[in-house]
């Protein structure tokens, strides 16, 4: 089977991870690519649900920032990279820089540094990321920066993907297969 770039988009609790995580099951070998930082009781005990809902045989990587470096060398050892989430990514580049968001990440460079990570290699990719521009605009600049900067690197990962679910209420659609851009 050829190696895919899978996406896996929705709102809040809409099923993205348990979805994500049974595409992955599928691989013998499983890279986990967490990207959460615990910063709060709430976030350390969703970290924790995670954590538990994840096969004790896959092997997970801790990495809020440096995705590049951590991925590139060990990467090719799995059949399959989950990486979950592109949303937590996002944010921990733009905050970065401190609370206001006015860091020096440029986040479309490191959105592509990762996909040449995922062409260069052999194993399959599945990305979770949310999908936050269907709500209202944030009345605050960092918000409205955050919603750009996502839904820029979430079409930079559809365009490169081969799938691109998009999850409501648990339930997949593949937006790829409706456009007419799925293999």
């Amino acid at each position: 089977m050829s190696k895919r770039l899978t996406l896996v988009l929705g709102g809040a609790r809409a099923g993205k991870s348990t979805y994500a995580q049974e595409l992955a099951s599928s691989g013998e070998r499983v890279l986990f690519v967490a990207t959460a930082e615990a910063g709060d009781r709430d976030i350390e005990a969703r970290i924790e649900a995670h954590r538990e809902s994840r096969p004790a045989e896959w092997d997970t990587v801790e990495e809020p920032l440096d995705l590049v470096g951590a991925l590139e060398p060990v990467a090719d050892r799995y059949d399959m990279v989950l990486l979950d989430c592109l949303t937590l990514w996002v944010s921990n580049l733009l905050l970065q820089g401190g609370e206001d968001g006015a860091g020096d990440a440029d986040i479309p460079a490191e959105v592509r540094m990762l996909l040449e990570v995922y062409e260069r290699g052999t194993a399959s990719w599945i990305v979770v990321s949310n999908e936050v521009g269907l709500g209202v605009v944030a009345p605050t600049r960092l918000g409205r920066l955050y919603a750009d900067e996502l839904g820029r690197a979430n079409q930079m990962v559809a365009a490169a993907a081969d799938d691109v679910f998009f999850l409501a209420a648990g339930l997949p659609l593949n937006l790829k297969q409706l456009s007419g851009g799925a293999d």
